[in-house]
């Protein structure tokens, strides 16, 4: 039985939970699940050890930072072989998603040494004359963050690094799916010296969740995961600050004027990865009318030719496993749906093992379906044509999420009015929207949440802007 991290300590529960691997069946772990009197601890273990966090230098946060990047790195394989385990996550990503999360520590490592004080010029007005001001910021306290299942170091570590780097403590809920990878993390804090209560790492029911946004110890929540949930979790922490991380059905549109078949794998790379269990995998292929017919033959060959689809520990398989067979079985639905109400689909319908789903393609989805509307979380993308640019512009605004647009096209007018106008939260101009990397600014709008992470921006979340001011006098 594999337990759960609280207070510096490992601890054992009689109440379990069974981890599978999702591509064989395999049973992998029993862990240990924190009942409702540990989560009080784990929250009691956050709030008194805030008192110590709070005044460690930005030398020392800096340097136990430093400390995890390397500990992450020599416990490389470890990190891949778990991910790779428990999330069915092809080898090659589970491999790059190591890397990203060590560099997000090594991030937060060098932000916690930067100054972020400033000055105010406070005779910029009269009554400021005489005085003296500053502005700083200050950490919050425990923050409550919780986890989803698909990339279970990475955005484990959006929240766990700039919380280190703040000086705040936290009570992680990983996902119950995958909590191996989180719990792997907690030995490499203790390893590193984090102190005791600074980060609990438990696992505990959705149910015991709701109860602490009353409790006045935590002053944060920072949630990834499902569109419901969190905007029902936001309502309830009313008292609260809150960032959320929610769904997405990201567009990304191609004009006539780039060279569109380079375009091609990234975007089939980027619609299928991972069983397309992200956020920001491309659902909606945007395709000007003047290249429609070529880019789409293309596009099909592409995905028949080099998309490979099967067991995640081969490094030739970009498609890996669902992480259940539900989410399948959801999918295969919405491709019904759609073909009855006229879509063709494009590519052969590829079913296999427990929770298998080869690449989708679908075309001529008509307004109302779910494949079109909804965020799907698999491996299926829309083909849609436009006319003008204006007109494709409308159809990515035209949805109820706005996370990430990619827009290929060689013109930089196109390009900056895209940036003007896409109701997202970030524009990747000739780069397809999975695109991401930890020192930039992560978040949505309209659906798709509220707050942003990247390491900078996450800091300046989990923390409060105080001013001092002095009278000269």
């Amino acid at each position: 039985m594999k337990p759960f991290y609280l207070d510096g300590c490992w601890v054992e529960t009689t109440t379990c939970e069974s981890v599978h691997n999702p591509w064989s069946g395999e049973k992998l772990a029993e862990i240990c699940v924190a009942g409702a009197g540990d989560v009080e601890s784990a929250v009691a273990s956050s709030h008194a050890a805030f008192q110590q966090t709070r005044r460690l230098t930005a030398d020392a946060r800096a340097s136990t930072l430093e400390k995890i990047h390397h500990l992450i790195l020599d416990r490389r394989q470890e990190f891949v072989d778990v991910i790779v385990a428990e999330a069915g996550k092809p080898v090659t990503y589970a491999e790059a998603e190591v890397v990203r999360a060590a560099l997000t520590f090594r991030f937060a490592a060098a932000l916690a040494l930067a100054d972020e004080g400033h000055g105010i010029n406070m005779d910029a007005s009269a009554p400021g004359v005489g005085h003296f001001g500053l502005v700083r910021r200050f950490p919050i306290g425990v923050l409550l963050g919780i986890t989803p299942f698909n990339f279970p170091l990475n955005l484990v570590a959006h929240k766990v690094a700039p919380c280190l780097a703040t000086g705040n403590t936290m009570v992680l809920k990983p996902a119950m799916k995958t909590p191996l990878t989180a719990l792997l993390l907690a030995e490499v804090l203790h390893e590193a010296g984090v102190p005791a209560g600074q980060i609990n790492v438990v696992p505990f029911a959705h149910d015991l969740v709701e109860p602490l946004l009353d409790d006045p110890r935590i002053k944060m929540l920072s949630f990834t995961g499902s569109v419901d949930v969190g905007w029902r979790l936001k309502a309830r922490a009313s008292k609260m600050k809150t960032s959320l991380e929610l769904g997405g059905n990201a567009a990304v549109i191609v004009e006539p004027d780039c060279d569109w078949h380079a375009a091609i794998p990234k975007i089939a790379t980027a619609a299928f990865g991972y069983a397309g269990q992200s956020c920001i995998s491309v659902q909606r292929i945007l395709v000007n009318r003047e290249i429609f017919t070529q880019f789409r033959g293309a596009l099909v060959s592409h995905i028949n030719e080099k998309i490979r689809t099967g067991d995640p520990t081969d490094p030739g398989n970009t498609v890996g496993p669902m992480i259940n067979s539900a989410g399948r079985e959801k999918i295969l639905t919405w491709v019904d749906e759609a073909v009855s109400a006229g879509a063709q689909l494009l590519t052969p319908r590829h079913v296999e093992g427990r929770s298998v789903l080869g690449p989708v393609l679908l075309e001529n989805v008509p307004n109302g379906c779910s494949a079109l509307e909804d965020e799907a979380f698999a491996p299926l993308a829309v083909l849609q044509h436009y006319g003008t640019y204006e007109e494709a512009l409308a159809m990515v605004n035209d949805s109820r999420f706005g996370l990430q647009a990619g827009v290929f096209t060689s013109s930089l007018p196109k390009a900056i009015q895209a940036f003007e106008e896409l109701e997202v939260g970030g524009v990747m101009v000739n780069q397809v929207p999975t695109f991401r990397v930890e020192n930039m600014p992560y978040g949505g709008v309209k659906q798709s949440g509220s707050g942003r992470e990247g390491v900078r921006y996450a800091m300046e979340e989990m923390t409060e802007l105080r001013s001092l001011v002095v009278s000269k006098s």
